[in-house]
């Protein structure tokens, strides 16, 4: 199965929310450090006017990606729940296998010198059929599961990937801040901000549209289990296994079928 740590993804997420912190802060310092390079008397008007509006692109890309940022961390936690739900998942399914385990013919306690016939042969027909649905049950729960881990998988890794782009453009707007501060006027230098929040951009694009096809194929996989849940042709009388006793009487005929059934206290 897929791995998934509930630990690192809440880590991920908390370097992701610090680095938006400091990422925001670098931002208010890129215009006044390209105005105090651009008011220097040996900076010629021009200069000094690109100079400006470079800074000016890059708070407002900055400011793009940080919203861009706080829109994909909406869905931070739904990895944890979807954790959370794959472990009740299992849960179920060992529950379902124990009650598929304990209603196998072998392992109904039958004493064949006390009782015998039809109704004997009815009570096994029909436990082994529950045996059977609650199998089934079992295996659509662990794959449900394992579908759910998957996608919490996915999503950790998808985190992973916007945390190492973040540092990255906190890392060039650091460069860029220093590189205007000091009086560097070369054009790479200032515009390596720009440069890095294309490329970073790109892999985001990427890292969502992959993210975006996996949950889709995903989806795809649990709509075919609903499929399977809801078709009665591995239950008994083609329904849901139902613990309803009122149809439990004494070992006799039930309306005349061939429904026959022990007495439950």
């Amino acid at each position: 199965m897929a791995a998934f740590s509930q630990a690192q993804h809440e880590a991920v997420i908390h370097e992701i929310e610090t680095g938006l912190a400091t990422f925001e802060h670098q931002l208010a310092y890129v215009v006044p450090a390209a105005n105090t390079a651009a008011s220097q008397r040996f900076v010629p008007a021009p200069v000094a006017q690109g100079f400006r509006w470079i800074a000016e692109e890059t708070v407002a890309v900055g400011r793009a990606i940080l919203d861009w940022f706080q829109d994909l961390l909406k869905g931070a936690t739904a990895p944890i729940f979807m954790f959370i739900d794959s472990w009740r998942w299992m849960d179920i399914k060992g529950k379902a296998n124990t009650a598929a385990t304990d209603l196998t013919r072998q392992n109904l306690v039958i004493d064949d010198t006390d009782w015998s016939g039809t109704a004997r042969d009815a009570y096994l027909t029909a436990a082994v059929a529950q045996s059977t649905a609650a199998a089934r049950i079992g295996s659509i729960a662990a794959n449900t599961a394992q579908n759910l881990l998957y996608c919490a998988a996915a999503g950790l890794a998808f985190y992973i990937v916007l945390a190492g782009v973040l540092a990255k453009l906190i890392a060039a707007l650091a460069v860029s801040i220093a590189g205007m501060s000091s009086g560097i006027f070369t054009a790479p230098g200032i515009a390596l901000f720009l440069e890095e929040a294309g490329v970073s951009t790109a892999v985001i694009v990427a890292a969502v549209s992959t993210l975006a096809a996996f949950l889709a194929a995903q989806a795809t996989a649990m709509i075919t289990l609903h499929g399977e849940a809801v078709d009665p042709t591995s239950f008994p009388h083609g329904a849901w296994p139902t613990t309803n006793t009122n149809r439990y009487a004494d070992a006799t005929v039930l309306d005349g079928d061939a429904d026959w059934s022990l007495k439950h206290d």
